[in-house]
């Protein structure tokens, strides 16, 4: 008997209604990955997932979503048809403007009518764009914005110059390390220890009386301010399998910047700054002018659009100003003032999105890094250093610092993530609502189309 090809000699059978389903599931999986690649918090990405489903027929019980930091799953329950199916996510960048496409490209193809053809294009799209910056101004961002913290700090104008300078090349060598595919982690290792050594060295350079303060600022940049904010929101929003993720996340990158800033003092053997004072008298509009380049600066490195710059640097100017402001005429301490500027800008942000159309997170989490600790971390680690030798008074002092800078930046965190949890109710209100209308429209348009047919059809 001769062998026949099994393709030929089996008739297949092909449920053309299980494919298009196939079809759906992937649409929806592809949507949350590029979400959660790109950073979004969890809510908004099943929201985002919720939404896509809507728009390919599948509504509440027919769905369900789990989410966590490296695998997205989906169940699907469409009449006989069940289907589970996984997806991976292999990166995790910052990309707000991915974000804030993938957000608006779901609402589009409901208000729109897109075929299943036209969403799978444009989710391509979104996905191939390059980033709204060079590589230059994206490292310039970087560098200006350290430099401008730096300036809060108070340094002079020529401090706050190799501050950016030393921020710029420890940009320049994080970037070239993952272009190359060094483990994440060790690029963090390299980049905070280049640097920390370039703004030691800055030491050595005239025209400034201030050139400690270089050390505190020069890898501000690596701070990992998305994944703390979206950790903790997870957490309080009740996704606490990917928020303790981010966590971790976050604290391994924390240690990898600490490791590496520890690596050049050890090094070079960098003699103890710390009792530069915390207390800064500068004028109020050097505080505003810092603040907005700092803010506008890391901006760029989160690949917010451009036109949202202006905005991103104001809501910089406000936390740093309430902070201060809170500070000086309240008398409330550091990590309250930090708590005040945080939330203020997170409350204004939801009101934002509406002029802007564009996610909170977008417009906050840029506007709040200013805010972050510098002398009480560098406090915390000369005094891990030496910790052999500290005797208990300075042993107390030790442990103070590192209570209020964990403070401050919980505060951070918090007063960014708290609006915004107490928000959800009203955010998931407005999005049903809105959801529901643009269904309606969308089947009103259908029907219709249908009844046109129909008569083309009969007149013919």
């Amino acid at each position: 008997m001769k062998n026949v090809p099994i393709s030929k000699s089996i008739p297949y059978n092909i449920d053309e209604n299980y494919l298009e389903l196939t079809r759906k599931v992937h649409l929806i999986l592809h949507v949350g990955r590029l979400m959660m690649e790109n950073s979004a918090d969890t809510s908004r990405i099943v929201r985002t997932m919720q939404r896509t489903a809507a728009y390919a027929g599948i509504f509440g019980d027919q769905l369900h979503i789990h989410v966590t930091y490296t695998t997205l799953m989906v169940s699907v329950s469409v009449g006989n048809y069940h289907m589970t199916k996984l997806q991976k996510c292999y990166q995790h960048n910052v990309d707000m403007n991915v974000i804030l496409e993938v957000s608006k490209m779901t609402w589009e193809a409901i208000e729109r009518d897109y075929t299943i053809e036209q969403f799978e294009a444009e989710l391509k799209k979104v996905e191939s764009k390059k980033s709204k910056y060079a590589t230059f101004i994206i490292n310039l961002g970087a560098a200006l914005a350290c430099g401008g913290v730096g300036k809060m700090f108070g340094c002079d104008i020529m401090a706050s110059l190799y501050t950016a300078i030393a921020a710029f090349i420890g940009f320049f060598v994080r970037s070239q390390c993952l272009k190359i595919g060094i483990n994440p982690y060790m690029a963090i290792v390299v980049s905070s220890f280049t640097a920390t050594v370039i703004a030691y060295f800055t030491h050595f350079l005239p025209f400034t009386d201030t050139s400690w303060y270089t050390m505190l600022a020069c890898a501000i940049f690596i701070v990992p301010g998305v994944p703390m904010v979206n950790a903790l929101e997870d957490m309080l929003d009740c996704y606490i399998t990917a928020g303790i993720t981010r966590a971790m996340n976050t604290l391994l990158m924390v240690g990898s910047m600490t490791f590496g800033i520890i690596f050049a003092i050890k090094l070079f053997s960098v003699e103890d700054f710390t009792h530069l004072s915390t207390v800064n008298h500068q004028a109020y509009i050097v505080y505003v002018i810092s603040a907005f380049i700092a803010a506008a600066g890391f901006s760029t490195m989160f690949n917010v659009p451009p036109r949202l710059l202006w905005v991103v640097g104001l809501g910089g100017v406000i936390s740093v100003c309430v902070r201060t402001l809170s500070m000086d005429f309240l008398g409330v301490g550091l990590p309250i003032g930090t708590l005040l500027g945080a939330m203020v800008v997170s409350i204004i942000a939801l009101r934002a999105v509406h002029w802007f159309h564009v996610p909170s997170h977008v417009l906050t989490i840029p506007s709040v890094i200013p805010l972050m600790p510098g002398i009480l971390m560098y406090r915390l680690l000369f005094n891990i250093i030496d910790i052999d030798t500290l005797d208990v008074s300075n042993f107390l002092q030790a442990f103070q610092s590192g209570v209020n800078a964990t403070l401050i930046i919980l505060a951070i965190a918090v007063g960014v993530a708290l609006p915004n949890i107490f928000a959800q109710k009203y955010i998931r209100i407005y999005d049903s609502k809105r959801l529901s209308r643009a269904l309606s429209e969308r089947k009103y348009r259908q029907y219709h189309f249908k009844e046109i047919k129909q008569l083309e059809l009969f007149k013919e």
